[in-house]
């Protein structure tokens, strides 16, 4: 049965590829991100099965026109993967307050801002991935420089926990993939020169059938996806 996804962060990297594979599989894909030309590249690739949406999930109004087009064209969703996120490396001392509340609107409120908005328009049993980061996960390795991206993704693991116990009633699941080294644009600018072992496209595959099957098995869990902590 098709279902309907929205993938959030779509315009590159592993949420260009989560909506490749999810079209592929003949599922209905709602694309969002804040840069409009790879997104829509992304739907005229698969016209029948994605569509592009421009939004700045960290913006309440912009989400609500968003919501509210999507709320006309279909009939609610199934599936809301939370993979909008950005990064800053700086030294604690370094960062500015400007660079702590950047990375909480850009890996915490834009999830927060479009699950809230999301709740009337979920359909039974819908499935709220939220992916975070091994940075947030708790016991893992950190490095230095990351210190307000890994507090930013370990608030949306424990956000994660929390919806799942009040989103209960809704018979919503929600879940969290706690990511590790993948090659990805943030990864380089993170830890310049790394090669990781795993590739936005597997990885987006993975996350894909995860969202696809994943609430079966787990409600409220923080999951770790890595091989090894970035060294």
């Amino acid at each position: 049965m098709s279902k309907t996804a929205i993938v959030t962060g779509a315009s590159r990297g592993i949420g260009y590829e989560i909506c490749k594979k999810l079209a592929e599989k003949n599922h209905q894909v709602i694309a969002v991100a804040r840069s409009q030309e790879p997104l829509n590249n992304l739907a005229e690739a698969y016209p029948q099965f994605i569509e592009a949406y421009p939004t700045d999930l960290t913006q309440e109004d912009a989400v609500s026109r968003f919501i509210q087009s999507v709320a006309s064209t279909y009939d609610g969703i199934d599936i809301l993967i939370n993979n909008a996120g950005a990064l800053i490396a700086k030294p604690f001392k370094e960062l500015s307050l400007d660079d702590w509340r950047s990375q909480i609107e850009s890996n915490l409120i834009s999830a927060v801002n479009i699950t809230k908005q999301l709740l009337s328009h979920f359909n039974t049993s819908a499935h709220i991935v939220n992916i975070s980061s091994m940075g947030g996960y708790q016991g893992s390795a950190k490095f230095p420089g990351l210190s307000a991206y890994s507090v930013s993704k370990g608030a949306l693991s424990i956000l994660t926990e929390s919806l799942a116990v009040e989103l209960s009633e809704q018979a919503l699941s929600v879940n969290a993939l706690c990511l590790g080294a993948v090659q990805t644009e943030m990864l380089e600018q993170a830890f310049p020169g790394i090669q990781a072992p795993v590739s936005p496209k597997e990885m987006g595959a993975y996350i894909a059938d995860f969202a696809l099957t994943g609430s079966t098995f787990y409600n409220g869990k923080v999951l770790p996806v890595a091989l090894d902590d970035p060294e």
